[in-house]
């Protein structure tokens, strides 16, 4: 669904959910400023028992102009369209409102799916980016418009618990690109915490679960905003014997938790992708992320459990399983491992300086992850078959890979991707798609590797990053270059087959 599909409409009316946070009343307006840049007659308004009152919520809607009200009356049947954001229509946390049309557009689990106007985006970490997407769609632009930049910046920013539960691609670009006053952000984020939510988090550190043997501590706090989950959170991981932390709280819609480590062995988002895998979302940054698992699939899933036997078991297990491999040091027995050699498949790569000068440091964006390197002259940026990013050096590259005359553009042949990787300079911030300036190469087929399938979770670090490991699940390859037993690296299960066939033993190698 586009925004153009539903400016056939008219009036509109958006409705933030119950209790509406900033994501929402952010989300809201900037619809509420499109629609009135149509011409069409529209009104912002949330509905409930409980009226806004938090200070940061105030200062916001009163900073920005923002037009939101209280709906009194939830019979009278709404006019024309009316558009639930942040929420789903008929869900439990908005008011059902009578309406001749309803539209959704959210970015939680997908609760309703018999409204036919809908657009919902799980895997976005906030509404507001949902939003700001669909905005650029319709090629309308924020330049000009400080106050909507900075409205959903604030939105992003809530949402992901300041910027440390980001883990998807479009959330980082929406956060880097829209206009903001910073100045604005920084009264918000200090009128955040009142005189509860700091008791809250001082009877949350009164009690916690520890494990000894691997230095991680749990603590189940009392129902309240995110916010204050990453508070207790970076409280808790300034303590001399905590190397990683799970702090969460319960509430009607499931389990909220935030995560954070301060060691490179465990990567923050990693683990809140572990700790709800099969019944929720979870994701972030390198030391700090967070996640959510909605009450009906843990219940599901576990319905004898509690919370803090959950999140005990569940950590325990993650510690257990997970096998660390340093690349530089690890003698990798090839014993029983099959040969494989590279299948000729077309794959992208870019000649780093042909993008930004020598010495540039940048950024480049992923769907698995930022990865931060200097442009150096014979640097050659690799573009996989699903998008995935590696850096090789020039030397490598031609005894490998084959040039073609063919663009990186052709190859693609308008076929939709989730997200194309981008290179952000890091010194003045701008960002290009690094998918503009490739070109095609083919495997030469004389590259041979070892490799065997994971039966347990793989972190390796690779002979070029000690500070970021390579993640193998169970199904994925583990995988080492036959000429060098220290160029060791994981493949993922559904590239790998795409992309090597079985070798002679006795013969290729």
């Amino acid at each position: 669904m586009r925004l153009s599909d539903l400016s056939t409409f008219n009036p509109i009316t958006i409705q933030c959910h119950n209790n509406p946070d900033a994501d929402a009343i952010a989300s809201g307006y900037a619809l509420y400023n499109y629609f009135c840049d149509q011409g069409k007659q529209v009104r912002l308004i949330y509905a409930g028992r409980d009226l806004i009152q938090k200070a940061n919520l105030t200062l916001m809607i009163n900073k920005l102009d923002i037009p939101i009200a209280h709906l009194e009356d939830s019979v009278t049947p709404i006019p024309g369209l009316l558009i639930t954001v942040d929420c789903q229509y008929g869900a439990g946390n908005v008011e059902r409102l009578t309406a001749d049309t309803v539209a959704i557009i959210d970015h939680h689990q997908v609760e309703i799916t018999a409204v036919p106007l809908t657009e919902i985006r799980s895997n976005l970490g906030s509404c507001a980016t949902l939003v700001w997407k669909m905005l650029k769609e319709e090629g309308y632009s924020l330049s000009d418009k400080t106050l909507l930049g900075t409205a959903l910046y604030y939105g992003l920013f809530t949402d992901t618990n300041q910027f440390s539960e980001i883990f998807n691609p479009l959330d980082m670009d929406m956060r880097d690109s829209v206009p903001c006053n910073k100045t604005l952000i920084s009264q918000f984020r200090n009128s955040n915490l009142s005189l509860r939510e700091m008791e809250i988090a001082g009877i949350a550190l009164i009690r916690h679960i520890y494990n000894d043997d691997y230095r991680y501590a749990i603590i189940k706090s009392h129902p309240c905003d995110p916010n204050i989950l990453g508070l207790i959170s970076d409280f808790l991981l300034q303590v001399e014997e905590v190397d990683t932390c799970v702090v969460y709280h319960e509430t009607e819609p499931g389990l909220k938790f935030s995560v954070r480590s301060c060691i490179k062995e465990v990567k923050a988002s990693e683990l809140a992708a572990y700790l709800a895998e099969g019944v929720g979302s979870g994701g972030g940054h390198i030391e700090k992320a967070g996640g959510f698992i909605p009450k009906f699939n843990f219940e599901e899933k576990y319905p004898t459990h509690h919370s803090e036997a959950f999140f005990s078991e569940r950590l325990q297990a993650y510690f257990d399983t997970s096998i660390i491999i340093d690349a530089d040091t690890y003698a990798i027995d090839t014993t029983g491992m099959q040969a494989y050699t590279k299948v000729r498949t077309p794959q992208g790569y870019v000649a780093a300086g042909d993008v930004l000068p020598i010495g540039t440091p940048v950024t480049v964006r992923t769907l698995e992850g930022d990865i931060d390197m200097t442009i150096e002259e014979d640097l050659i940026i690799m573009i996989g078959i699903k998008g995935e990013v590696y850096p090789q050096r020039r030397e490598y590259f031609h005894r490998n890979y084959v040039e073609s005359n063919t663009k990186y553009t052709e190859l693609l042949n308008g076929g939709n991707t989730e997200y194309i990787p981008t290179i952000r300079n890091r010194i003045d911030g701008s960002a290009r798609e690094i998918t503009q300036y490739a070109g095609v190469c083919i495997p030469k087929g004389e590259t041979y590797i070892y490799a065997r399938e994971l039966q347990n979770r793989v972190k390796v670090f690779t002979a070029w990053d000690k500070e970021k490991y390579m993640l193998g699940r169970p199904g994925d390859f583990l995988a080492v270059r036959h000429d060098d037993l220290h160029d060791i690296y994981v493949v993922e299960q559904d590239i790998f087959f795409k992309t090597y066939a079985a070798a002679d033993l006795d013969g290729s190698l």
